[in-house]
């Protein structure tokens, strides 16, 4: 086998990406970016209008895309998504687990629904997901990429609220690193990207509460999600053929706090 010099390419032509949370935050830029790359991408979340909007968005650039209404703590409408995806553009070998929420609550001031919801939608829902994606994908003999989304909260947690939050993210970098190994035999490659504070609806919630946090991190700025693109292709495209198991921190040094 021979490759180019150098071994990079952002040309995802012939692609199927799935990506989950599409209707807010990284989710749209994550979409956006995907099709602009050429992938046939599926918009999956609850808030279809939203989903519409970015879905418009992608189209008048000359890109393709379909809104997929998904609700991540019901199974039957996670099996759908990438069904009603395969049908419309053919077998999905990119699956983006971006949807998450924050629980931003004490531990023991949670209520079990709250608690059933953030576990379901932040570790049961991807997991459903891979695994659906995979048996498809092992069927057809085909290659894929699953990018997990976890956070930093999976390297430090300070005790001040959301830790079932930082919990799920934690189990999702290790979701990442199990079934890397168990689908590594069939090429479907599986990683995660951990981000620190970017720019989404998410952050701008918790920065009513808290206060402006960029003047406590080295470089006294928030990250736009534009700059994580490149970490986000380069985990989907050839150039990382060799790369699965890996859980990738994305935090523009902020873990390193004044």
């Amino acid at each position: 086998m021979t490759f180019p010099l150098p071994n990079v390419s952002n040309d995802l032509s012939g692609r199927v990406a799935l990506v989950t949370g599409a209707s807010s935050g990284l989710g749209v830029r994550f979409a956006k970016t995907l099709a602009a790359c050429g992938a046939k991408v599926g918009l999956a979340a609850r808030r279809t209008d939203r989903l519409e909007a970015v879905a418009e968005e992608i189209r008048a650039a000359g890109g393709e895309a379909i809104c997929i209404s998904m609700d991540a703590t019901d199974a039957d409408q996670l099996f759908a998504a990438v069904d009603t995806l395969e049908k419309a553009y053919g077998t999905v070998d990119i699956l983006i687990n971006n949807a998450g929420i924050p629980d931003a609550q004490r531990a023991h001031k949670m209520e079990v629904e709250l608690i059933d919801r953030v576990l379901g939608v932040n570790l049961r829902a991807p997991y459903i997901l891979s695994c659906e994606f995979a048996r498809r994908l092992i069927a057809a003999k085909k290659p894929g990429r699953i990018v997990n989304i976890s956070s930093v909260a999976h390297y430090s947690y300070s005790g001040n609220g959301a830790a079932l939050y930082a919990i799920t993210k934690t189990a999702v970098a290790r979701m990442t690193e199990a079934l890397s190994l168990e689908w590594a035999k069939y090429g479907i490659n599986v990683n995660a990207i951990c981000p620190g504070m970017f720019k989404t609806e998410m952050l701008d919630g918790m920065l009513e509460r808290v206060g402006d946090l960029s003047q406590h991190v080295v470089r006294q700025r928030i990250c736009d999600p534009a700059q994580m693109d490149s970490t986000l292709l380069y985990l989907v495209s050839p150039a990382s053929e060799c790369v699965t198991g890996a859980v990738i921190r994305v935090d523009d040094g902020q873990s390193a706090r004044n």
